[in-house]
């Protein structure tokens, strides 16, 4: 897992924090700004490409997300997009809620985290994370009662 800081400027996710800063995020809160990667569990898709399409693959911005690690699970939102050819980015609040060191520039996992992206969902709004883990519990219930 690499560690994401974007969005809103916070005390533990800004330019100082993390050399790879960016103010804004692909997906906003409801009231129209960036997401806070402080606080929000999100993760990070790979841009639209010629070697995948996330939209076409029925993700959006607000998906949940299950984040697993060391048989923790985390429900997070898609809340940002980067590189087109990397995968495995979550943002500072899912870092830490997991255990994993959430620093931008040293913290993350080698290995060992597995994401479980549910297409056609979408937490409303992003920015609730009840939200997340609500729709979240009850999609993996459906998951795993179906197969």
């Amino acid at each position: 897992m690499d560690i994401d800081c974007d969005g809103q400027r916070t005390t533990n996710c800004n330019e100082d924090r993390d050399p790879w800063y960016q103010d804004d995020t692909r997906f906003h809160q409801s009231d129209g700004k960036p997401l806070k990667a402080e606080s929000l569990p999100y993760v990070v898709v790979p841009s639209s490409s010629s070697i995948w399409n996330y939209a076409d693959s029925g993700i959006k911005g607000g998906g949940v997300v299950a984040v697993i690690y060391n048989n923790k699970v985390e429900y997070a939102v898609v809340g940002d997009t980067g590189p087109n050819k990397i995968i495995g980015e979550a943002s500072y609040a899912t870092a830490k809620a997991l255990g994993i060191d959430p620093d931008p520039e040293t913290g993350g996992a080698d290995s060992g985290v597995t994401y479980i992206l549910f297409k056609n969902s979408k937490a409303s709004p992003i920015e609730s994370h009840s939200a997340a883990v609500t729709l979240g519990d009850q999609l993996a219930k459906q998951f795993i009662a179906a197969n």
